[in-house]
């Protein structure tokens, strides 16, 4: 939809250029933008031609225009003043219907798309009205920035105002707490420059919106695909990034489906296999360390570093002796050491299941 500040403007510059009164009225006689002279004679001229049904093209001093989107008129445009010339009024008229138009397909244009990644078309009719609205293939991917229902307008905004979001470009809100940007690839040399672009565009809107907005965002986005039917996936991926990220990767403000690795998987396990697992792990009793903040980020720290202990105890600042203690602690209690690959590997997998578990409570 067009505002009326859109065609205020435009009746503004053909007022400058022509110096003719400009009226526009919708089709069902609401002045809705108008320069020059008072309105109310344009009014009832305009009531006059509407019960003739515009079968003439003047009433009194005024000149009408009807404007057509898809063959329906959608606007009536009166001009009036000297000199007056049917080409210029025929050209004001055009300028307006262009403006229309325009406004009317990249409505369309962001409603289709929407329809497209909620899969709530067939997929003739993605490829039909995709080429009537001009969106056809092309190597797309699903950015869904989650806001937790904080600012979206100016989220939706800032999105919309980034240096790289290009005319072919979708941004759209879905619902209260959503920002969906269905971005065109550019052309990448390789799978690794284009990983890179993925990542930086996640970061760039992540960056910018803290920086505009001041509210936390995150990023979640799937895999590239090159048909559009296919857009629907990349949407329903980026979505699983969001959930699962949200579960068993909370630090983090990027979330690519591509690289959820093993949470994905958990992520899709049923609560009584999940119980059976832990049982097997800890028997019937959850190790109480595994709520010591100290004790769980001297392991996550211990596996961030691949089961380093000299450069973990560097990074903690603790003696090597020290953290080996702390370490044959941690192993008394949930009866694995974790200093040992395999052992290491079934923890790491338990807490993430413990996750899984109370997200599902």
């Amino acid at each position: 939809m067009v505002s009326n500040q859109k065609f205020e403007f435009t009746l503004s510059e053909i007022h400058e250029i022509t110096s003719l009164s400009c009226y526009l009225f919708t089709a069902e006689g609401m002045l809705i933008a108008s320069v020059g002279e008072e309105s109310a004679d344009a009014e009832t001229a305009f009531l006059k031609l509407k019960q003739q049904e515009f079968e003439q093209e003047q009433e009194a001093q005024f000149h009408c225009f009807q404007i057509a989107i898809e063959e329906e008129t959608e606007y009536v445009l009166l001009l009036s003043g000297e000199p007056y010339q049917d080409t210029i009024g025929r050209m004001a008229a055009a300028q307006v219907r262009t403006l229309a138009m325009a406004s009317a397909q990249q409505y369309d244009r962001a409603g289709f798309m929407q329809n497209v990644i909620l899969a709530n078309m067939l997929p003739i009719e993605v490829i039909t009205r995709g080429k009537k609205l001009h969106v056809e293939n092309a190597r797309r991917v699903v950015y869904i920035i989650d806001t937790a229902k904080k600012n979206h307008e100016l989220v939706l905004a800032t999105v919309k105002n980034l240096s790289n979001i290009k005319n072919k470009d979708f941004v759209f809100r879905l619902d209260e707490s959503s920002v969906i940007l269905v971005k065109e690839l550019p052309e990448c040399d390789d799978e690794t420059q284009e990983d890179r672009f993925l990542q930086e565009t996640a970061s760039q809107l992540v960056d910018n919106i803290h920086m505009e907005v001041m509210v936390k965002a995150r990023v979640g986005y799937g895999n590239p695909v090159e048909k559009l039917i296919d857009v629907a996936k990349s949407y329903q991926e980026a979505r699983m990034a969001l959930e699962v990220g949200r579960v068993f990767y909370a630090q983090q403000d990027t979330i690519s489906y591509g690289r959820l690795g093993i949470g994905r998987l958990i992520y899709q396990l049923p609560q009584s296999l999940c119980e059976m697992f832990i049982r097997e792990v800890f028997g019937e009793t959850v190790p109480d360390i595994l709520e010591d903040e100290e004790a769980m980020n001297t392991i996550n720290r211990f596996f961030e570093n691949s089961l380093n202990i000299s450069e973990t105890a560097r990074q903690l600042y603790l003696h090597r002796n020290t953290l080996v203690y702390r370490l044959e602690r941690i192993e008394k209690a949930i009866g694995l050491d974790i200093r040992n690959f395999e052992d290491a590997m079934t923890f790491r997998i338990a807490v993430m299941v413990l996750a899984h578990m109370k997200e599902n409570v």
